[in-house]
């Protein structure tokens, strides 16, 4: 009976990974505001990328109390997608960042917008309680289905 040797079987690599330097780094320190991406290869088809991130945080500029929010993050890529890594270590950059939920939100938006110069983008912040008061705050780039 034959069996597979698993040692020498070549695994097949789909993604470009050139010019990525975050992600395997295992680097620790303090995050940059410096996003990557790599070439999307799919560009002729519309591919919704959403991602969530649940433990977003940042402080009011006003009191300098914290502030907690899922952040949600939807595009259509054109010719580039973001690398998850360097998205994670962008947004917990805003840990030290004290601004207002609708300016935040907008300046991610704005900035995800001129990196990636996607078909669409959306970033949704969805802001905890504090004070008795949840903020939600939607803005978007581009058109959908274009």
């Amino acid at each position: 009976m034959a069996t597979k040797d698993t040692k020498s079987a070549a695994r097949e690599v789909l993604s470009d990974t050139t010019g990525l330097t975050q992600l395997g780094s295992g680097a620790v320190g303090r995050p940059e505001r410096r996003l990557e991406a790599f070439p999307f290869r799919h560009g002729g088809r519309d591919t919704v990328v959403t991602f969530h991130c649940s433990e977003f945080s940042c402080f009011c500029p006003l009191t300098g109390q914290p502030d907690y929010a899922e952040l949600e993050i939807a595009y259509i890529p054109a010719k580039k997608a973001l690398e998850s890594k360097s998205l994670k270590n962008y947004l917990w950059s805003f840990r030290d960042t004290g601004a207002f939920h609708e300016d935040l939100v907008n300046e991610i938006l704005d900035e995800l917008h001129g990196f990636l110069k996607p078909k669409w983008i959306r970033v949704t912040g969805r802001f905890n309680v504090r004070g008795g008061i949840a903020i939600d705050v939607e803005t978007e780039k581009g058109m959908k289905g274009t």
